[in-house]
């Protein structure tokens, strides 16, 4: 039995870290990769235990989350510490260490094992896109680095905007406007195509059909999205609308997933008939905003209210986009 052994803080864990964890695993009966983290990353240490488990399942994934120093200039009893970590990770016999890192070196006469340096740094690949990927670049600028990044943490990274307004607010014609300049996938309004199919008055079961479907086409979009996903509408906009038309708010509808943000188009453009619309009325329209803007605020969601004609709505809805955090 040959036992290998490799260790990182995998914050987040990109393609570089997945390449050294297979090549080494080809190379090794058994693989011990231990996840280390800090009290306060920005990432916290469960979240990359679990993702480092779900993505190398054919290795020991364990973690160690306590304060200890980082660097042998941080405390005499560095070494010490750390064999002690490593011992309790991996206490049987260590005969291959595998880092990326000339630190590997070190650590291997600290713990046992023959140093296989995989990896960009040891090998002079810093130039490399894969093994000379940087941790710190991808969280500063994780769509920069999305083809490099694994399916879990693609979904960390990736955040939902949805447009959330009455009628004749513009909300397709601004998606895809955002889309155009920012390579967005759009989650269309299943509600609109329900309503072109099924003529008549909506009922309850109709509108909570719609909620259902539109959350089900939102999650069904979104592992094939970049860093931005928009959403036209959300169950959100169906608890309005079934507020409006029935008198009633289902708590279904409030209890769905959430955008990460909401663009809550103000009623400032005129109202155009398509076929599919309810309410020209004056009266009704500015009731009706009233109502999508409460769901909202009941809800406890972010949104910005987005306002003005052509250019400047679409400037205020990109500046909105890019104060997320």
């Amino acid at each position: 039995m040959k036992r290998g052994f490799l260790l990182g803080k995998f914050m987040p864990p990109h393609a570089g870290h997945l390449s050294l964890i297979r090549a080494a695993r080809a190379l090794v009966d058994e693989l011990t990769v231990l996840v280390c983290w800090l009290p306060g990353d920005p990432i916290p240490g469960v979240t990359r235990l679990g993702w480092m488990r779900a993505l190398a399942p054919d290795c020991r994934v364990v973690g160690h989350g306590a304060l200890v120093p980082q660097a042998p200039e941080d405390s005499a009893d560095f070494w010490p510490i750390w064999r002690a970590i490593v011992a309790a990770a991996h206490p049987e016999p260590i005969d291959t260490l595998f880092a990326g890192e000339a630190y590997g070196a070190e650590l291997a006469r600290q713990v046992g094992g023959l140093f296989v340096p995989l990896g960009g740094r040891v090998l002079g690949l810093a130039d490399d896109p894969v093994a000379g990927l940087s941790t710190s670049a991808i969280r500063a600028d994780p769509g920069a680095h999305w083809r490099y990044l694994p399916a879990p943490v693609q979904a960390h990274y990736r955040r939902t905007v949805c447009l959330h307004g009455a009628e004749s607010t513009g909300k397709s014609t601004l998606a895809a406007a955002l889309a155009a300049g920012t390579g967005a996938l759009i989650v269309g309004e299943y509600g609109r195509s329900h309503c072109e199919v099924h003529r008549g008055p909506l009922s309850l079961d109709d509108l909570l059909l719609i909620g259902r479907a539109q959350t089900a086409m939102i999650a069904a979009a979104a592992p094939w999205a970049g860093p931005l996903l928009i959403a036209d509408t959300d169950a959100l906009m169906t608890a309005a609308w079934t507020e409006m038309l029935l008198g009633q708010r289902p708590g279904e509808l409030m209890a769905a997933p959430r955008a990460d943000l909401y663009l809550l188009l103000e009623p400032d453009l005129p109202w155009v008939d398509d076929g599919t619309r309810f309410f020209s009325d004056a009266a009704d329209r500015h009731r009706f905003a009233r109502i999508v803007e409460q769901v909202l605020i009941d809800a406890g969601v972010p949104f910005a209210r987005i306002a003005g004609q052509g250019a400047a709505r679409l400037e205020a809805a990109r500046a909105a986009i890019g104060a997320m955090t």
